[in-house]
């Protein structure tokens, strides 16, 4: 079977947060990158841990929580990426992805982009 066959791509959903170390220090919620350039990887992680933990324990729902927070464009489809297969991603992005089973939320994974946590959906 081909890597391109459907039965070998993932779907998943996505909350971002961008930092000082990200390759594109901007975002649809700070055009001028203010916020992200002032922002170490140890703030976002915290940022990021704290939503985990709130969508893991119920408090808030993940799709809800991307919309507000990630600063990725996929916030306005709640995190959504699609479909995807390999190689179609960073690296670790896609190892962490490939790993969980579907409705599973990560640990935080970083990326060139900045941190994640991914909630494999299909």
């Amino acid at each position: 079977m081909s890597s391109s066959s459907s039965s070998d791509k993932v779907r998943a959903s996505h909350i971002l947060i961008k930092h000082e170390g990200s390759r594109r220090k901007a975002s649809w919620k700070d055009p001028e990158g203010r916020i992200i350039s002032n922002t170490t990887r140890d703030s976002a992680v915290s940022q990021l841990k704290t939503l985990r933990d709130d969508i893991v324990s119920g408090k808030s729902k993940f799709e809800d929580v991307a919309s507000r927070y990630s600063d990725c464009s996929s916030a306005k489809r709640g995190g959504d990426l699609g479909s995807f297969g390999r190689k179609q991603m960073q690296k670790p992005f896609e190892e962490a992805t490939y790993a969980l089973k579907v409705g599973e939320i990560s640990d935080i994974v970083d990326t060139d982009s900045g941190v994640h946590i991914i909630k494999r959906t299909g």
